[in-house]
């Protein structure tokens, strides 16, 4: 994947991404980290198109991230919140299939098919005909993997996919992140799990009140450059 940033700025009440410019080319899965309020999980959701900057310019592969281009461009990738956003009403099989039927137009065979898969590849046929509120929260948040992942999306977005879970739920949930890196899927992720980001990420992006303090290779944050992520580290130990 390729990410340029050129000098964007967010603003809400304050300041909130502060002139970012970055460019990460050939990468597979870039982690972004950071302390809370640092500006991580707005950079994703600009990333993502679910918001936009007051200034500056994203460009995500060959699609320069905008209100013109948002909605031909979110066809192309997936995301997952924080918390499931599984529809409450529907069970985990039906949250898939009416992804694969009404938006990507699937037969409703071959719907079946395609979330049977998805459901069994992330360890879920046992729960695919229960409510959301009848899982667990790990399950849940599977769930949100699996349905992201049903339109075949070339990058899939995840916010801190495990701030709400106890250390077993997040267990679970890191496993089933691992498993994108089977399916040779690119990745974009916010994380406090810096363990994981070690070991999933192949770079990161370390970011501090607005800026992005330091990134590159994984590798690196096993000698920071900056006194700011070493220090970050040594509050994660």
């Amino acid at each position: 994947m390729r990410i340029e940033l050129q000098q964007v700025t967010k603003k809400y009440d304050t300041c909130v991404l502060k002139n970012l410019n970055l460019l990460i080319e050939d990468k597979k899965a870039v982690g972004i980290m950071g302390a809370s309020g640092c500006g991580k999980s707005t950079l994703l959701r600009q990333l993502a198109g679910i918001e936009f900057p007051e200034e500056g310019t994203i460009k995500v592969n060959d699609t320069v991230v905008n209100r013109e281009t948002v909605q031909a461009y979110q066809r192309e990738i997936g995301v997952v919140f924080q918390k499931h956003s599984l529809f409450p009403h529907l069970t985990l099989r039906k949250n898939i299939l009416l992804i694969l039927e009404t938006i990507k137009r699937v037969s409703p065979d071959a719907a079946e098919l395609k979330a049977s898969g998805l459901l069994d590849q992330f360890h879920l046929t046992e729960q695919a005909d229960k409510l959301p509120r009848h899982v667990s929260g790990g399950q849940a948040q599977r769930a949100s993997i699996a349905r992201a992942l049903c339109t075949e999306p070339e990058l899939l977005f995840l916010d801190e996919p495990t701030a709400a879970l106890d250390p077993i739920l997040t267990g679970e949930v890191l496993e089933a992140i691992t498993e994108l890196k089977h399916l040779g899927k690119d990745c974009i992720f916010v994380t406090h799990e810096i363990d994981f980001l070690k070991k999933f990420a192949d770079y990161f992006v370390f970011m501090d009140e607005g800026e992005i303090v330091e990134h590159g290779p994984a590798g690196l944050l096993e000698s920071p450059e900056t006194k700011k992520l070493a220090a970050f580290l040594r509050r994660e130990e």
